[in-house]
């Protein structure tokens, strides 16, 4: 069975992809995203997603765990009034957005990078069928979230329970703060974190359909 390696430790994106009966292994990379967005001065926050999930697959792809597998490496920000808006870590900033945001929208962007970490051709023996392509290609995934009504209690006691501070936009769907959500226009995964749908598109470039890598067993 082919190998898919997640390049993420977001609990919610391993999570969704064993609810869609896909296989896959965690493998954490130390990219430092700061660095990398001075590195290359990206400020649009969907260029912003795309490079940051480039960075994390091929810092997993480059490690020897990696070899013979498929990485799908993902990271989202959250742009909200022009601004690009990752996690906030703190109360007082998690705060401040959420009172913006009450009775608004915005645009969540998941950027996913996939890197075909199998043999090619020119890696392969004389007796080995090759059955890697080299590919490495990514795209983004976006959703427009709309938000209800919060006030400042919903907020206070939403904050309390830590959830918020570690999320992109200081908000998730699949918590406590789908409480909040009013709709989403647009792949309701890319808000969770990692798109289904994209994840498939882009195996294409790698040979690979999603059904190949089903495990019934795990739903």
């Amino acid at each position: 069975m082919t190998r898919l390696i997640l390049a993420s430790q977001s609990p919610a994106r391993t999570k969704l992809l064993t609810e869609a009966g896909i296989q896959h292994e965690v493998l954490v990379s130390d990219v430092d995203e700061d660095a990398v967005q001075a590195k290359y001065g990206v400020t649009d926050a969907h260029d912003t997603a795309l490079l940051l999930a480039r960075a994390k697959a091929e810092a997993v792809a480059s490690l020897p765990e990696a070899e013979g597998a498929l990485v799908i490496g993902c990271d989202s920000v959250f742009e909200f009034d022009g601004e690009s808006h990752g996690k906030p870590y703190t109360a007082e900033v998690a705060r401040e957005r959420m009172l913006r945001m009450s009775g608004s929208q915005g645009v969540l962007h998941t950027g996913h990078w996939l890197v075909d970490c199998r043999d090619t051709a020119a890696d392969a023996d004389d007796d080995e069928t090759p059955e890697g392509t080299g590919a490495t290609v990514g795209a983004v995934s976006s959703a427009e979230v709309h938000f209800a009504e919060m006030t400042s209690g919903d907020i206070d006691a939403y904050i309390a329970t830590g959830e918020p501070l570690h999320c992109a936009g200081s908000f998730t769907i699949d918590g406590l703060g789908g409480a909040f959500i009013r709709k989403v226009d647009g792949d309701p995964h890319a808000v969770v974190g990692l798109s289904i749908s994209t994840l498939r598109e882009l195996l294409v470039h790698a040979n690979v359909g999603i059904t190949e890598l089903w495990d019934l067993d795990i739903q």
